[in-house]
Order: C-alpha cells, then structure tokens, then sequence
C-alpha cells in the first residue's frame, strides 16, 4: 500500500538527511506506518518543532556503545519540555565512500559528523594526511561528496547512503569496533501514555552535599529497580552543580513505582520524568542484551 492510500500520515522529525543511520532508525521505528518526513540539520531545530508541534515525533541520537551519550540532546529535551515516548538501538557499520571510478590514493579530504570519525579513529590514524572535515551527518557528508563531484573527497557513511547518493563503497567496515550501536530517542509534546511502557527516563538535581547523590540513587537500590544508565550535566550558573539523568526500568502505571519516584523526587532540589517508554526489545537491542549475558557468563566463569 502506498503512503497516497492512507487518509493521514504521522508527522515525524529525523536528523540528518535520507540514508542517515536517524533515518534507518526512524524506519525501524514506524516500520508499516504511513508517515511523512521532516529532516533537519540540528537537534535544536528538531527538538523545537517537536516542542511546538509542528511535527508529532522526532528521531534523535542520544548514546553511541563505543563514544558516549550525545550530551546536548538531554538539554535540549529537558529544556523545551518534550517526552522520550520510545527508543531504538541502530548497529553502526561505518565504510568510506566516494565517486565511482575513485581510487584510495586519490582521496584527500574526507567528511563525516564527528561522532563518525571518532567511531573509526583506528582507520584514519593510518591515513594522517587526510584532512577530517566535521558535517552535519554521514548521510549529508555522502551528499556532499556526491554533489561537489569531487574526486578527492571521501565520506564516512553507511551503505543506505552509498547506494542512495551513488557512491561506492571505497573501503568496507572502517569502525574500529564491531560492537557498535548507537541508541536513540522518539519524542513528543506529550507523554506516552501505553500500558506496555517500562523504562523511565527522569532529570533530577540533589543538595550540594555529601552524600546527597548516593542516598538518591539508594531508592531505586532498596525498591528492587534496575537503573541502566546514569550522565551528569552542568548546571548553567551554578559551578560544579550537576543535572543528573537517569534510566530506569519501571512503568508509572505500577503503584510501587510511583511511590518510589515519590519518595525521590522529595530528597530533590530538581525532579522531571522525560518519559516512559516501552524500550526497544528487538533487533540491535537483542544482540546488545546477548552479549552482556555473554560477557557476565564469562567474567563468573574466570572468577577464582
């Protein structure tokens, strides 16, 4: 069926361009749902049209397994008052791609966002004479290689956007880590509402002093709640003063639950949920929750 046969198509915001591994999220995301697409070039301008409404949910990376959470993109959430309404784990193969006809020694610039020449830092210490040019996005790097028509430029991206922008693939697999995924975040104006929700991601501050942080986090400890991530953020104004964001597995609808965050929220100077979402269950998600059994069987196994 054809996106012209629907009555109504969702709305939906997505950083980068076409081919982007957002994009490839965002279509595992709302996979047999008519939706039409708005792309930008940054998470502000994304997250405030989601803010104002002007799309209905936006897809934006937040954490990458091998460099880190994308920081910014807390703030901006919290900032604009949107709500993770769900998530999706992507895995990352990152290969160069330039024109057709393009040989290695000819590349002398190459393009990517720098997340992407971070995840390869391996590869390109053995080509320091490129120079590494910041962009937007990998997918806006292969459209810029493919626009300018230059020779000598280079992208690092995936293999959505090499055959989107026709590119070839000049070298495969140049990310220093196999076990690569980046995560990301739907948002919305409004909460999400689902029975099935069971992950909870909240913002909060303690009191600047000692100890204050520990006896917060010895709530979700003593109530049997499994936290799965943890990232501090400066406070604007306030030197050394932290935002501290916060996912954990759990769903507002459980009585338990609310009075754990309850409890919580009053040993806190700052307190916001983000959202409560049902987490991603399937695909790159799967393959990450098989290899830390993995890993976890194999440190019990060579523990004397």
């Amino acid at each position: 069926m054809d996106q012209d046969d629907y009555e109504y198509c969702i709305p939906v915001g997505c950083y980068g361009a076409p081919g982007s591994y957002s994009s490839e999220a965002m279509m595992t995301y709302f996979k047999n749902q008519p939706i039409t697409v708005t792309y930008y070039d940054r998470f502000e301008e994304e997250i405030q049209a989601v803010a104002a409404e002007e799309i209905q949910y936006g897809v934006i990376p937040i954490e990458n397994s091998s460099t880190g959470s994308i920081t910014e993109v807390y703030d901006l959430i919290r900032r604009n008052n949107c709500f993770i309404v769900g998530e999706q784990c992507i895995k990352i193969e990152h290969h160069l791609l330039a024109l057709p006809g393009t040989r290695l020694e000819d590349i002398r610039t190459v393009y990517s966002h720098p997340q992407g020449f971070a995840q390869c830092r391996d590869f390109f210490r053995k080509h320091t004479d490129w120079v590494q040019c910041p962009y937007f996005s990998t997918s806006q790097s292969a459209e810029r290689v493919q626009r300018e028509g230059n020779s000598t430029a280079a992208a690092v991206a995936n293999s959505m956007a090499a055959e989107l922008y026709g590119l070839q693939i000049l070298v495969p697999h140049i990310y220093t880590s196999s076990f690569n995924y980046t995560r990301f975040f739907i948002i919305a104006p409004k909460m999400n509402q689902a029975d099935h929700r069971d992950k909870i991601t909240l913002v909060l501050t303690t009191k600047h002093e000692p100890g204050a942080l520990y006896h917060v986090l010895g709530h979700f400890f003593y109530n049997g709640m499994n936290m799965t991530h943890l990232e501090s953020r400066p406070m604007e104004g306030h030197p050394f003063e932290y935002f501290f964001h916060i996912d954990v597995m759990g769903s507002l609808i459980d009585p338990g639950v609310v009075k754990t965050l309850d409890d919580l929220a009053r040993n806190c100077t700052y307190f916001k949920i983000l959202g409560n979402y049902p987490s991603d269950q399937g695909g790159a998600a799967h393959e990450i929750r098989t290899y830390r059994s993995e890993i976890r069987t194999q440190c019990v196994a060579a523990d004397p």
